[in-house]
């Protein structure tokens, strides 16, 4: 499935590109669609955090993102790294005791926030000291109404201001003459797209997954289950764990170690956002349910011969066809998880061990090569007949997956 979100450049006194603001987009037409503002957060969220990073997205620079009043109360603001992103509070938010609470408890933890299209009242004032970054649409608020803003920040060196909707070379020389710090427009830029694969994530099986996480007491086994039946809520977990939003994390090497790991709090988060950013027309593809087929056969061979790393073959399985998944190099998808090096190298390197073995079997198999698939099967302690046998229980098992989506 390929997803789509647009980028602008924003630029300093000396044209320098030194942040984007990401803007969601729901098809390769550049221009923002009627969609509600929280639902579009959301999935912006999805397909730049938990799909490439926004690090990737923009380079390693500070991205800016829309948030409604909705998205602003939500948790999903937690899934984004406090040092990598800007908060844009839009004009429509209306002040009150519950956003300045809000804005303080954000700016304790370390996130940088904005305002977007600002016109200065006095109810505002008090939450300036929060405040990093005010942006002005020089296309609703001319230079000549902008005095009252400049003299309320006269004591705040530590607020920089952003002129937006800057189309001309003079409205860009007023701007640069006022003061202003940062700069964005069509004069310099119009908005890029970016088009990227994503994975499509049953709604079904995040809507079981929501129940199960949600519950006062959360059975962790229950919830790795669901995880176990879908490369694309795995795959995100694991870019959750590697968002630089959680603390230091060794290498995982089974879903439940990723789960328990980021803990209940977090977990609710996460899938809160998944259920709300999905939606019912999504099918699973067909390389997703090979690759959840391949994790079990691979799960089921590794309790025959090294039970201890059932849920590392398990991964294996799962992400061998993350390349054809998202169209893109295996390599580098796999380093941008906190996998086991052991995982990568069965992926990726000619280095042989049980679970290269263990996953080749299975290829080998599925190309119908005998010969190959009798040879591998021979190196695990099994024959022919046996990896037939383990290959049926696990398409067995995929397909009772599978039905549940029908």
């Amino acid at each position: 499935m390929n997803v789509y979100t647009a980028r602008q450049a924003i630029l300093d006194r000396r044209q320098r590109v030194v942040a984007y603001e990401l803007l969601f987009r729901d098809g390769p037409e550049n221009v923002y669609p009627d969609v509600d503002p929280h639902e579009a957060t959301s999935k912006l969220i999805i397909r730049t955090q938990l799909n490439e990073g926004i690090h990737a997205v923009t380079q390693g620079k500070p991205a800016l993102i829309n948030f409604p009043e909705q998205s602003l109360y939500s948790d999903m603001v937690h899934l984004l790294p406090n040092k990598q992103v800007v908060i844009e509070i839009l004009e429509d938010t209306v002040p009150s005791e519950k956003l300045y609470q809000r804005c303080q408890s954000l700016f304790h933890r370390g996130y940088r926030l904005a305002f977007d299209d600002f016109v200065y009242k006095p109810e505002w004032q008090a939450y300036l000291k929060f405040i990093r970054l005010i942006k002005v649409d020089i296309q609703r608020t001319p230079f000549e109404q902008l005095a009252p803003l400049f003299e309320a920040l006269k004591q705040r060196k530590n607020i920089k201001l952003l002129a937006e909707k800057i189309e001309t070379q003079e409205e860009y020389q007023q701007a640069k003459e006022l003061g202003f710090n940062f700069f964005q427009g069509f004069y310099f830029c119009k908005p890029e797209m970016q088009k990227v694969k994503d994975i499509d994530a049953s709604y079904l099986m995040i809507s079981r997954l929501f129940y199960a996480a949600t519950r006062e007491d959360v059975n962790v086994n229950e919830v790795v289950r669901y995880f176990e039946r879908d490369t694309a809520l795995t795959y995100k977990l694991l870019r959750f764990v590697n968002s630089g939003n959680l603390p230091t994390v060794d290498d995982i090497s089974s879903i439940k170690q990723a789960v328990v790991y980021i803990g209940n709090q977090q977990l609710r988060k996460l899938v809160a956002l998944l259920a709300s950013a999905i939606t019912v027309s999504h099918k699973p593809r067909e390389l997703v349910r090979m690759s959840v087929h391949r994790a079990r056969f691979c799960e089921l061979v590794a309790l025959r011969t090294s039970p201890a790393m059932k849920e590392t073959a398990f991964l294996c399985g799962l992400f061998s066809l993350l390349d054809a998944i998202l169209d893109k190099p295996l390599e580098p998808l796999l380093y941008s998880l906190p996998l086991e090096q052991e995982i990568r190298d069965a992926l990726c390197s000619e280095q042989p061990s049980m679970l290269r073995s263990i996953l080749q079997t299975i290829e080998s198999y599925e190309q119908g090569h005998w010969y190959n698939t009798e040879r591998l099967a021979e190196q695990l302690r099994m024959d022919y007949t046996q990896v037939e046998q383990l290959n049926l229980q696990a398409l067995l098992w995929s397909e009772q997956y599978q039905s549940l989506l029908v």
